[in-house]
């Protein structure tokens, strides 16, 4: 299978070495030399700077890992291709043309995957067995918080010229940071309504927002919150979802799960497989994808999946900027 990565930053890197580590080696890159990380290592790649040229090569499963904004210009001729498409969160930082490109996968039948690789986190995974289960009873509240210092995040560079940092390319916390928002769906259902604020509060002079405190009312009924922000040092990254018999606990420094039923005082816990660390993540999601691009496997974050999160973080920046609850019914 001939792959194609567009973007090649530290997630695009990251791609590109997974797929090498699973065997794959027929691979054209597409970007725009903006990257602040070595060429030495893409040498022995063909290299394209117009995605037409690089749709030219023909290549059966595209990896879409530029920058939010930038994401529907090559999603949308790829699709239109027939290309079978990984695309890294968010799908888009609007709902603007999304219409298009769902027009053009239904038309050639393309697959697309959405990069929540949370999803492949077998404690989340576990969370979700869990909670299928019954091991809770009925879950009525769950809170998630992910605060990580984004400085930290590529060193080698200049955070304040990196995607995450700049509006124009569809940064900010609520968007960088919206696999709380995806995992939470997946796990708890549909949300109905939102709540948030979100501010400029640390000192890192960016102009997106860099903490937000979001409230969602699912259609179930049961209510989250969500603390997300790019301040926080030392990192953590939490989720607590209680019921009416017990409640889960996970925290991704360690990946264990923790459960308490109501009828016990004792702990049960499910720690995470021997080897695992966070490339598993990525490794699990790719060889997903290509199961994916070869159909012998759904998306576990299908198109439909990527939209609906991307709704709720636009109902969170709606919510933010105009101070009043958003109905999802308001973000179409």
């Amino acid at each position: 299978m001939k792959f194609l990565i567009a973007g090649l930053g530290s997630i695009g890197r990251r791609h590109l070495h997974n797929l090498i580590a699973l065997g794959e080696e027929d691979i054209v890159l597409y970007r725009s030399h903006r990257s602040s990380l070595p060429d030495e290592e893409l040498k022995d790649f063909p290299v394209e700077t117009d995605f037409e040229a690089a749709l030219a090569h023909r290549p059966q499963a595209v990896i879409i890992s530029n920058p939010t904004a930038l994401h529907l210009e090559v999603a949308i001729p790829a699709a239109l291709a027939g290309c079978h498409i990984l695309m890294e969160k968010p799908v888009s930082h609007s709902l603007e043309h999304i219409d298009i490109l769902v027009n053009a996968v239904d038309k050639s039948g393309s697959r697309i995957l959405i990069g929540y690789q949370f999803r492949f986190h077998p404690g989340l995974q576990q969370i979700k067995k869990l909670l299928d289960e019954g091991a809770i009873g009925r879950p009525y509240s769950a809170h998630a918080h992910w605060g990580e210092y984004l400085p930290g995040w590529h060193p080698w560079e200049d955070y304040r010229h990196s995607y995450s940092a700049r509006s124009e390319l569809g940064g900010g916390v609520i968007l960088t940071l919206s696999h709380p928002l995806d995992y939470l769906r997946w796990l708890l259902g549909e949300v109905d309504m939102v709540g948030a604020f979100a501010e400029r509060l640390g000192d890192l002079e960016l102009n997106v927002e860099d903490t937000a405190e979001i409230g969602l009312k699912f259609n179930s009924g049961l209510l989250a919150s969500l603390h997300l922000d790019y301040n926080q040092r030392p990192f953590a990254h939490t989720l607590e979802i209680f019921g009416t018999q017990g409640f889960l606990r996970w925290d991704n420094s360690d990946g264990k799960v923790a459960l308490c039923r109501s009828t016990s005082d004792s702990w049960k816990y499910f720690p995470v497989p021997a080897g695992f660390e966070r490339n598993t993540l990525f490794l699990d999601e790719l060889s997903h994808f290509i199961r994916v691009a070869r159909n012998e496997e759904s998306p576990v974050c299908s198109l439909e999946d990527g939209i609906l999160t991307l709704r709720v973080c636009l109902a969170a920046l709606k919510s933010a900027q105009q101070g009043r609850v958003i109905s999802m019914s308001e973000v179409q």
